[in-house]
């Protein structure tokens, strides 16, 4: 029995969901990169740096190779930079709106008379 395409979304979501992963992601949009690097980039302890593209591996979101001795991570499809540059549109539409939310607040709280 195939899964449906919204638990299959939602499982992919679920991998992305992790900070860890995203900044992953984010690093591998402009090519592979060793592990080395990415472990500098990256504020984390080496084995959970290694659990976490395990994960990605396992989902098929990242691909590894060794380059001689190197270990690189390379994104498996280039729709997912494209998806990381759209969820910064979609946050910096959210914090504009928010953002202009809270202005009105501001305007509406200044113009009300003090008690």
């Amino acid at each position: 029995m195939s899964v449906p395409l919204y638990q299959a979304k939602a499982e992919l979501f679920r991998t992305l969901g992790h900070p860890v992963r995203i900044r992953v992601l984010e690093l591998l949009q402009h090519g592979p990169r060793p592990v080395r690097d990415l472990l500098d980039a990256i504020d984390v302890e080496a084995s959970n740096l290694s659990q976490q593209l395990a994960v990605l591996r396992r989902a098929g979101v990242v691909t590894s190779y060794r380059d001689g001795s190197l270990v690189m991570y390379a994104l498996s499809t280039t729709d997912l930079a494209e998806l990381l540059a759209v969820g910064r549109r979609i946050l910096g539409s959210l914090l504009s709106d928010r953002e202009g939310l809270l202005d009105g607040l501001r305007a509406h709280s200044e113009s009300e008379p003090s008690a």
